[in-house]
């Protein structure tokens, strides 16, 4: 379904609709559900989002003539906004590109390389719930047991130098999916680091996200001997050992998680680390 973001100032016109109708339209409030409709500024490449379920009252605003805005914009849909636009640009190839987007719910990220673990419909869930900074961007693929043998060493040395979020996937020997979000790419640290962005999740088998409860900081730990993720309770969130062989999860004050495998003590069959950046 398309979506167009506004382009340039088109204050004058919100506060036209807050105006003459608050009720209707007005800035902030709840998510609105996806429009079909655009205002669009007559001579301009200038775009409003509007409601399909609101055009009926917005054209009355607009085709009173008391007001002189109204008189600079008109309703089109979005098919009709990108067949004008379309025209435009063959006209003229030095035409700036229209500034709007068209979202698709199921457009998949793009992986760089083949995964042994994340599926369709893997990709679809973990996309949407990650910060919207990685939106956009391909999947790189950091580390791979099928890759490059267990070992918690080498998950590190093939991060240093890396600047950015990571996700850890983990294939236990029940077939169990799950694993973590983590703002900050894994390495040998004295002290917790990573951000509130940091999660886990677990596909066991509905998806679920455990996001931070705020209750303390203690996001990512690691040395030579072990990965944690999450901790402050009886035991971690996500620990792994130095093999990556033996895992276990817990229940943990970081996240207010669940285990995530169906199992507190489990064995890693195969395990993936990606990163996503520009």
């Amino acid at each position: 379904m398309g979506v167009a973001y506004s382009v340039g100032e088109v204050d004058h016109l919100y506060t036209f609709f807050v105006q003459w109708s608050p009720a209707i339209y007005k800035k902030g409030g709840k998510k609105q559900p996806q429009p079909r409709y655009l205002i669009r500024e007559k001579h301009q490449n200038r775009y409003l989002v509007v409601e399909k379920n609101k055009v009926a009252v917005i054209n009355k605003l607009l085709s009173n003539p008391a007001n002189s805005t109204a008189k600079n914009w008109e309703i089109v849909t979005v098919q009709e906004a990108k067949r004008r636009l379309s025209l435009c640009s063959s006209d003229d190839s030095e035409a700036e590109e229209p500034e709007y987007q068209e979202e698709d719910e199921d457009v998949l990220p793009v992986l760089g390389d083949h995964s042994q673990l994340l599926h369709d419909h893997h990709l679809k869930t973990l996309a949407v719930q990650m910060p919207a900074r990685t939106q956009g961007y391909p999947w790189q693929l950091v580390y791979s047991t099928a890759i490059h043998g267990s070992s918690l060493k080498t998950l590190y040395r093939n991060m240093v130098g890396l600047d950015s979020p990571v996700l850890l996937v983990i294939k236990d020997m029940q077939q169990k999916v799950f694993g973590a979000f983590s703002s900050d790419p894994f390495k040998v640290s004295k002290y917790s680091y990573g951000t509130g962005e940091t999660f886990l999740f677990s596909f066991n088998p509905e998806f679920q996200a455990y996001r931070w409860s705020g209750e303390n900081s203690y996001f990512v730990s690691g040395n030579l001997e072990s990965l944690q993720i999450g901790g402050g309770g009886g035991g971690f969130g996500l620990w792994l050992d130095a093999d990556l062989y033996h895992g276990s999860s817990f229940s943990c004050p970081t996240f207010h998680n669940a285990s995530l495998s169906s199992q507190e003590d489990f064995i890693v069959q195969d395990l993936e680390v990606w990163t996503v950046q520009n």
